[in-house]
């Protein structure tokens, strides 16, 4: 029981160190971050309904999903070709563009979920 429990402990922290990795390393994940912080206090600021807040935290989370998908897929297309590969760069904009579609999701939520309570 001891060592299943270190195992999900240790699985856990290998999650949270991927997190640090993003936010540390990509720029793009650090614009994430700041327009998150903005909109959880904001939805504080304006008292979002409990529906608002969970179509602003899947939103949310979402991006961030799409965003480390994307800086995995990155790194492995690095790992396994140095040199400019059409296939690899194909996976790479693919991911990109990924990130992009669920940002601007977001955004539409956002304007949906905001402006009845920010332009009533």
């Amino acid at each position: 029981m001891k060592s299943y429990l270190n195992q999900r402990i240790r699985s856990f922290s290998h999650a949270f160190n991927g997190l640090w990795i993003l936010i540390k390393e990509e720029h793009h994940a650090r614009i994430h971050l700041l327009a998150t912080v903005i909109v959880i206090f904001t939805g504080f600021y304006v008292g979002l309904a409990s529906y608002d807040w969970l179509m602003v935290c899947l939103a949310i989370g979402l991006v961030f999903s799409f965003e480390l998908i994307n800086t995995a897929v990155e790194r492995l297309g690095d790992v396994v070709s140095k040199d400019p590969h059409p296939l690899i760069k194909k996976a790479k904009d693919l991911s990109a563009a990924a990130v992009l579609v669920s940002a601007m999701a977001a955004l539409i939520v956002g304007v949906l979920v905001f402006y009845k309570y920010l332009w009533p």
